[in-house]
């Protein structure tokens, strides 16, 4: 069974813990967690390592991003650390984000909105300014900016709970919904099918009844269940008993007489030793023999039955 896969993404030495104790979280959840230091990402020979981290988040369906004081491994691809860029690929490909920073950090950003053009500032919660120049990236983004503050891992795990429980009630709403919507397009569908019904039949098309009049007919419950019990492989309508009379003929049956109170007619032949015996009722057609509209929830199986017995052997002289 697929599981949600959560990429975890943060520096490593200064959150060693803090993203031992989430993995543990994400994983009693029932859920995937990716880490690298877990050999959870495969790497290859043919690029850098980290472009491998880059890659697998395109296949997750989460990232968590634990911003904290101390910058990280340098990026070869700019002047960004891994860890931002992670982050970064991750808002690209559109995946649901949830980005953590340590509550002095995020305390102390204010401090760096109001000197950011002072270069020579020195922070006490972070070893590189850069740190400070990303969350405010971050924060002006039009999307996938959901920052919350943390102390401990249990304030991470226990936001992540309340949000992936979110997730999955908002998950069954949209089920709800797509079946909604599913309906309401199959109502579409049939008003859409029934207004060129109507143009069909309306003053323009006049000429067009007898060929309406097959369609119907091709699929009247008696046309469907003689083609299934007489095993007839091409399409045929009905109009009337008189149609009926030369189908079955055709078909080398011969109309048996009955008492005149029967409401069925009945026919017969004989194939492979075997007498077959065909029983029509009289109620699928009018006083003018003319074969009448029935819908399939109308139909009874006593309508048409087919019975077979073995022919009579006279005994051989001797």
């Amino acid at each position: 069974m697929a599981k949600p896969r959560l990429f975890i993404s943060s520096t490593f030495y200064d959150f060693k813990q803090v993203r031992s104790d989430i993995d543990a979280f994400i994983d009693n959840l029932g859920y995937e967690p990716l880490r690298n230091e877990e050999g959870d990402i495969p790497y290859g020979k043919e690029e850098a390592l980290e472009e491998y981290c880059y890659k697998e988040i395109k296949s997750v369906d989460i990232l968590v991003s634990i911003i904290g004081g101390r910058f990280g491994s340098e990026s070869k691809r700019n002047n960004s650390s891994v860890s931002q860029i992670e982050l970064r690929t991750a808002i690209k490909e559109n995946k649901q984000i949830y980005i953590f920073i340590e509550k002095n950090v995020l305390a102390e950003y204010e401090t760096f909105l109001l000197n950011k053009d002072n270069e020579a500032m020195k922070y006490r919660y972070v070893d590189d300014r850069r740190i400070y120049e990303f969350i405010e990236e971050v924060k002006n983004l039009n999307t996938n900016n959901n920052i919350k503050g943390f102390e401990t891992a249990s304030d991470i795990t226990r936001y992540l709970k309340e949000q992936l429980a979110g997730l999955f009630q908002r998950f069954l709403e949209e089920q709800t919904r797509i079946k909604e919507i599913s309906l309401i397009r199959n109502l579409e569908k049939t008003a859409q099918t029934l207004n060129k019904l109507v143009n069909f039949l309306s003053d323009e098309n006049k000429g067009q009844t007898e060929e309406i009049n097959k369609i119907l007919m091709i699929n009247h419950p008696l046309v469907e269940t003689l083609r299934t019990k007489l095993e007839i492989p091409y399409n045929f309508y009905i109009e009337g008993l008189q149609d009926l009379k030369q189908l079955l003929n055709a078909r080398s049956f011969k109309e048996l007489e009955v008492m005149p109170w029967d409401e069925f007619s009945l026919w017969g032949k004989s194939a492979n030793r075997k007498e077959i015996t065909l029983t029509i009722s009289n109620l699928l057609f009018d006083e003018d023999k003319k074969l009448k509209f029935l819908k399939r929830t109308d139909w009874k199986e006593d309508y048409v039955k087919i019975q077979e017995k073995e022919e009579a052997v006279d005994d051989l002289p001797f």
